[in-house]
């Protein structure tokens, strides 16, 4: 009995010893921080397990700290973007309809891991059943970004979130048969404030960290116009009340000025993609507060190069490309609280221009203007979540003592030529999230 506790004891000393010697510092390091518009140097970084402990000139260390040479790299936070699907790993139809849903999750394991390895270390997802991803990360069991989960798409009949591309098909309000697109998780259909409230608690209920909803037409709906607006006020006041609730807040899909009022109007927090809207409706949005999460690297290429050129997507798509551009500079005209996100999705090349957004951005918006939204303002955006966000031990999108150990380094200066990350591969030379290192090229 005795070598039986003197083992355990053993076991558990080894085990804390572990802990304490899990110390990594930065050295010869550039700091950007997530929220100044200048480098800091003459500083070292020192992190402690899953967080960043020290920042200073000097930092006495032991034997057992792991010390990297950074070369004159610059040290920032890992990257955030606010607007992903990690589900969607191919078109709608063929993800959900087609494919086996199992070949589905092994694609988005992967397409994780792929996102981790070009900088981003957290996402806002914004739809699709990705929770059982977003666990397996958190436990360790795959590599890939933190999650803020969106889960279910919440939809009305025909709007965007209505996946089923058959014209005229027996609805599941009147047949009694469900779609295999809320089987799965992937949209919860719902139409009138009390089937909206329902679905907006079961979203909720499913561990989402904020409500994705559909207000308006979409390119890539199977059956709304680009005009359409979806959702009435008061079903939309109904879901963000629930929201509201739960400590948290709705994210809408619309791009028409009409549904975007809407939106306002019923409280909601985050206006994905906006590219039709007034002037005066930018103008209310920033006397509101709200949020414009919007994406350049689709309006920066042509319909024949996103392959969708002789398709009922075209002409929707080039009204968006249309309005994109005097949406993006009266934004930053007015100061709009602007998010980083791309909407990629697809196949996992489809997925891996990701980065390319920086470049794309990079016509609008200065440097440092983009890195702030990558970073310390994505974060800011993220923490609408509340006590629904998942990762509240620490900050997000910062370098500051206290904050989680999620780190890039830099080659080059990136607040002089931001679009040195939209090549990661070469110019990211250590991802670290967690305190985890994933990628280190520093020799």
């Amino acid at each position: 009995m005795k070598k039986i506790l003197f083992i355990t004891f053993f076991i558990s000393l080894s085990l804390f010893a572990q802990e304490k010697i899990n110390t990594i510092l930065f050295t010869n390091v550039k700091i950007f921080d997530g929220e100044t518009q200048h480098l800091i140097t003459g500083e070292k970084v020192l992190i402690n397990g899953n967080k960043i402990v020290k920042i200073a000139k000097k930092i006495p260390i032991n034997t057992d700290t792991k010390v990297i040479n950074a070369h004159g790299m610059v040290l920032m936070p890992g990257l955030i973007d606010a607007h992903t699907h990690l589900m969607v790993v191919d078109d709608f139809e063929t993800a959900i309809y087609k494919d086996d849903q199992m070949y589905i999750g092994a694609l988005a394991t992967e397409a994780a891991k792929r996102m981790l390895l070009r900088g981003f270390t957290t996402v806002r997802d914004a739809g699709g059943p990705v929770e059982g991803l977003k666990r397996a990360i958190d436990n360790g069991i795959v590599s890939g970004p933190r999650i803020l989960p969106s889960n279910a798409f919440i939809s009305q009949t025909a709007g965007h979130g209505d996946f089923n591309t058959a014209t005229s098909y027996l609805s599941p309000h009147f047949a009694g048969i469900a779609d295999k697109a809320e089987i799965y998780g992937w949209v919860k259909i719902a139409d009138g404030v009390p089937e909206v409230q329902k679905a907006a608690r079961e979203v909720l209920r499913s561990g989402a960290s904020q409500l994705k909803v559909m207000a308006s037409g979409s390119i890539t709906g199977a059956h709304d116009p680009l005009d359409a607006t979806e959702y009435t006020y008061e079903e939309l006041k109904a879901i963000v009340t629930e929201a509201e609730h739960w400590g948290t807040y709705v994210m809408v899909h619309a791009y028409s000025d009409n549904a975007v009022r809407n939106a306002i109007k019923a409280g909601v927090k985050s206006i994905e993609h906006g590219l039709l809207v007034k002037p005066e409706t930018l103008q209310l949005m920033k006397n509101k507060g709200i949020w414009l999460s919007t994406q350049c690297i689709s309006y920066s290429k042509e319909a024949k190069e996103l392959g969708i050129a002789n398709t009922p997507m075209e002409p929707k798509f080039n009204e968006a490309k249309k309005g994109a551009e005097q949406t993006y500079a009266l934004a930053k005209k007015y100061g709009l609280k602007l998010a980083w996100g791309t909407d990629t999705f697809g196949s996992l090349e489809l997925q891996a221009t990701q980065s390319d957004e920086f470049t794309a951005r990079a016509k609008y918006f200065s440097s440092y203007e983009i890195l702030h939204q990558v970073t310390g303002l994505n974060a800011e955006l993220l923490g609408l979540s509340g006590k629904r966000h998942p990762y509240q031990e620490g900050a997000l999108g910062v370098i500051k003592e206290g904050a989680y150990a999620d780190i890039i380094l830099v080659k080059g200066n990136p607040l002089k030529d931001v679009t040195l990350l939209a090549h990661p591969k070469e110019n990211i030379s250590l991802i670290m999230k967690d305190g985890k290192i994933y990628k280190n090229q520093i020799k």
